[in-house]
């Protein structure tokens, strides 16, 4: 068989997935003008008046428009430190592991929330932190008072971040695990032989080593900088942190679904597309410049 047949199945393995991609996310984008109209669905899209700019307008004209946007990168922004200084502090814990045994188990258990979606782990995170959790009843063991940690907007978004850093940074260490082991093992031998203590190499054998790993994941990050968990925070969130917790995604889901403001839930979605897709290009720019990342 010829290279021309192997180029032809592999183009044909690509069907199934080109297929989903045009049907979920390039044919939707039709719906991109109700953002521009005043959208009626018994008129449709061909038939809805058209409205220009009007509905842009009054999303920025809108008092809440401001602390969506800033609760937005601010949660971003905190997942996205966490998320990285978490898991390399715990992979460089875990890399100093000697028993191997050990080392698999916590591995495994770290890394299991994961695979659980936010429906259950958030159904967790309800009880414990509700008066009558086991959190709440700690507090109290120890003099404190009972908090509502769902209910305050002091907590909410420290609840997020941590909630989220726990979920996500078992995935994150095994990144940081496998550049870790990449790094040449005879470098530690010659630096232990000249009389490096531990510390040492970890400044300046381990962190060299793991640097391009921690630029790219940073680099490729900034395109998440506008996504800062909508499933999370829709399990998690009520009115009364709207303040802290309310973010552009669940923004669009209540004035969309729940209001029914299409054209201006379209407007705030498309705004965030827009600039999202622009932190895209420029981190894989960064990727390209700082850790020679490249797809194409």
């Amino acid at each position: 068989m010829n290279n021309r047949s192997f180029i032809r199945h592999y183009h044909f393995m690509l069907l199934p997935g080109i297929a989903l991609l045009l049907v979920f996310s390039v044919i939707p984008m039709v719906g991109i003008v109700i953002a521009f109209q005043d959208f009626q669905p018994t008129l449709g899209i061909f038939r809805s008046d058209w409205v220009g700019w009007e509905n842009f307008q009054y999303m920025f004209d809108l008092p809440d428009s401001r602390t969506i946007f800033v609760n937005t990168l601010s949660i971003a922004s905190l997942k996205i430190v966490a998320g990285m200084a978490v898991p390399f502090v715990f992979a460089l814990m875990l890399h100093e592991v000697m028993n191997m045994k050990f080392k698999r188990i916590v591995q495994t258990i770290v890394y299991l929330p994961h695979f659980m979606s936010w429906v259950i782990l958030s159904g967790i995170l309800v009880n414990l932190l509700s008066l009558e959790g086991i959190v709440n009843q700690i507090v109290q063991w120890f003099g404190g008072q009972e908090i509502m940690f769902l209910q305050s907007n002091s907590w909410f978004r420290v609840i997020l971040v941590a909630s989220d850093v726990w979920k996500e940074f078992g995935f994150n260490t095994i990144i940081y695990i496998a550049a870790l082991t990449s790094i040449n093992a005879s470098l530690y031998e010659a630096a232990a032989i000249d009389g490096a203590n531990r510390f040492q190499r970890l400044l300046h054998i381990t962190i060299p080593g793991l640097l391009p790993t921690i630029i790219l994941l940073a680099t490729l990050s900034l395109g998440n900088v506008l996504n800062a968990g909508f499933e999370q925070i829709l399990n998690l969130y009520n009115p009364v942190v709207y303040q802290s917790g309310d973010i552009i995604d669940t923004y669009v889901y209540r004035a969309g679904l729940l209001e029914i403001q299409y054209g201006l839930a379209t407007a705030v979605g498309l705004l965030k597309s827009i600039v999202s897709f622009l932190l895209i290009a420029v981190s894989y720019l960064l990727a390209a410049r700082f850790a020679n990342y490249r797809i194409f």
